[in-house]
């Protein structure tokens, strides 16, 4: 996929986006000194380009009684059936988020579940039970001291890569 540049209106748009996906071009227009159809194209233009994706509703997990988040790396006995084995854990509702990774465990995963004895649950009775599951090792979070989308540069500074050259 080609790298699509993105101007300083776009980085404008993206960050207001970032911060309230709802918040109307109209407004955004005002900000960034344009026409709310100027935003529009734009937008759409991002969209086709693969820079946005879409937007969601995100809901707290805690909300729905979701109180324990863990993280548990996957080590696998044969490496080539990872995507027989993701195909399996995208089974269960509980996982949020499934990362092939280096290091010693071939996948990291994410879990929502209501207490410790549900998590031991999706644990022995579900992900052991999948074919070529080695092993896992389970990391509960205890506190999510940042939750953020990915970084836009601020149109108000300077880039990390500009400081570079």
């Amino acid at each position: 996929m080609a790298t699509y540049h993105i101007d300083q209106i776009d980085q404008k748009i993206l960050s207001f986006l970032i911060n309230n996906a709802r918040m109307p071009f109209l407004e955004i227009a005002r900000e960034c000194g344009v026409s709310g159809a100027a935003i529009h194209q734009r937008v759409k233009r991002l969209e086709s380009n693969g820079v946005i994706s879409g937007s969601r509703l995100m809901v707290k997990p805690q909300a729905l009684g979701l109180n324990v988040c863990a993280f548990i790396s996957v080590t696998l006995s044969e490496a080539n059936k990872y995507p027989e084995v993701v195909s399996n854990l995208r089974k269960i509702a509980e996982i949020v988020e499934c990362h092939f990774v280096t290091g010693k465990a071939a996948l990291l995963v994410k879990v929502y579940c209501f207490d410790n004895d549900h998590l031991m649950e999706i644990l022995l009775n579900t992900m052991q039970k999948i074919p070529y599951i080695q092993s896992t090792e389970t990391m509960i979070s205890l506190d999510q001291a940042i939750e953020r989308q990915v970084w836009v540069k601020d149109y108000k500074h300077t880039s990390y890569q500009e400081t570079k050259r």
